[in-house]
């Protein structure tokens, strides 16, 4: 999740528009028209996507039903540039490869991404996560590798905290999550993996009304590490999980965090991510999808790893709100959202959708208040055999909260 203004998007569509005139592939996974959720629409050729406009204006002759799905390996590069609250200007560049790990295409379309960017905030962010499914999906191999340098505002612990109560924060971050699954039937999954989260260099200014940082109050340090093992549980119906028709989704993890692994202290966590996808009529692509998010942690747990606004693996929980905004020991988090077509061609689509998230107080531990977000967005199609979406939404928070929000594939 980019929180961008909107102007933001617009080199990513102009480098789309010169990289496929190019012949190069442009959107992040490129799927044959069999690939995608079980309900997904089968006649491809009469949709349109960006890839069909801009082959248009090059091509007068250009006809969208002669074009046929890529099979093999395909990689994206795209550039784009923005503003946003908590960074300044910022440049990032976007790369992906997307595969199949057997030639007969029989398990889910595998990914691995990549994220550098920079900003006039001095933040410097370089980003690889990765799902690959190995043939027949008797494997998943989930990765999550990142290093940042990551100056950011912090507001204290709870639902209750305002903008005032901003704690500056700047930090270096170190994060390797490696976990790989084991089919045990159709859909469900068990594995385990090693989870390492470090954070050292940190320097916080304290709150910006004079007030002591809860980040003081709770234990401030000048680095911390937690180093341990998880245990994941997983249900997963979705054939393609940018843009679900339909399914469900359960993944259940616990972690142990452990002194003699290289953790600071030995603490625990569970997260519950789920989510459901109700295709509303066979004759449209129009779907209800809800998300429920749930974290709960015991033990010493370090200040920047507790959960907080946007803590999924692609930070994209909490649209209305910036990421970091919340945190707390324990979470709740549901969002519902409708995507619905706008032109008969698939070209365009729209969103609206509204999110609860609320984190324990502290010291109390106790759920105590819901801050609520809502919103509307714009979808464009990208590629329609991957039924890829561009997706640009707005979102309005409590306390003067708002922005734009700006991503690649469907938020959930």
């Amino acid at each position: 999740m980019k929180t961008l203004s909107f102007l933001t998007i617009l080199p990513a569509i102009l480098y789309s528009t010169i990289a496929r005139s190019q012949s190069t592939p442009v959107i992040l996974q490129q799927q044959p028209a069999s690939y995608g959720s079980r309900s997904a629409v089968t006649d491809s050729a009469s949709q349109r996507d960006l890839i069909d406009v801009v082959e248009g204006i090059f091509d007068k002759n250009y006809s969208p039903a002669n074009r046929k799905s890529a099979q093999k390996t395909h990689f994206s590069i795209i550039p784009y540039a923005g503003y946003t609250l908590s960074t300044g200007f910022t440049a990032d560049i976007t790369g992906n490869v997307g595969f199949y790990t057997s030639k007969d295409h029989d398990e889910n379309f595998s990914v691995i991404a990549g994220d550098l960017g920079f900003d006039t905030k001095n933040q410097k962010i370089l980003v690889t996560r990765s799902e690959i499914w190995l043939p027949g999906n008797d494997y998943k191999i989930v990765s999550d590798l990142r290093w940042e340098k990551y100056p950011t505002d912090t507001y204290g612990l709870g639902t209750f905290t305002q903008l005032s109560t901003d704690n500056a924060i700047d930090f270096y971050y170190v994060k390797i999550y490696e976990t790989i699954l084991r089919k045990l039937g159709d859909g469900f999954y068990l594995g385990a993996g090693y989870n390492l989260d470090s954070h050292y260099d940190i320097t916080a200014t304290g709150n910006a009304d004079g007030s002591v940082s809860d980040f003081a109050k709770y234990g401030q340090t000048k680095q911390s590490t937690s180093s341990g093992i998880n245990l994941d549980f997983l249900y997963d119906d979705r054939k393609n999980s940018l843009n679900p028709l339909g399914g469900s989704y359960l993944n259940v993890v616990f972690r142990q965090n452990l002194t003699i692994l290289g953790s600071d202290a030995n603490w625990e966590s569970v997260v519950v991510d789920a989510r459901k996808y109700i295709r509303l009529s066979p004759s449209s692509n129009n779907v209800l999808a809800i998300w429920s998010l749930a974290a709960f942690t015991s033990g010493n747990v370090p200040y920047l790893d507790l959960p907080n606004t946007g803590w999924d693996m692609y930070n994209n929980s909490g649209r209305g709100y910036a990421v970091g905004r919340f945190r707390g020991r324990d979470m709740l988090y549901l969002e519902g959202e409708y995507r619905f077509g706008i032109t008969h061609n698939g070209l365009l689509g729209g969103v609206v959708f509204a999110n609860g998230e609320s984190f324990t107080e502290y010291p109390s531990n106790r759920f105590e208040r819901i801050a609520p977000a809502a919103g509307t967005g714009l979808r464009i199609k990208l590629n329609k055999y991957s039924n890829t979406n561009l997706g640009i939404d707005y979102g309005v928070g409590v306390g003067g909260s708002h922005g734009f929000f700006v991503n690649l594939g469907e938020l959930f």
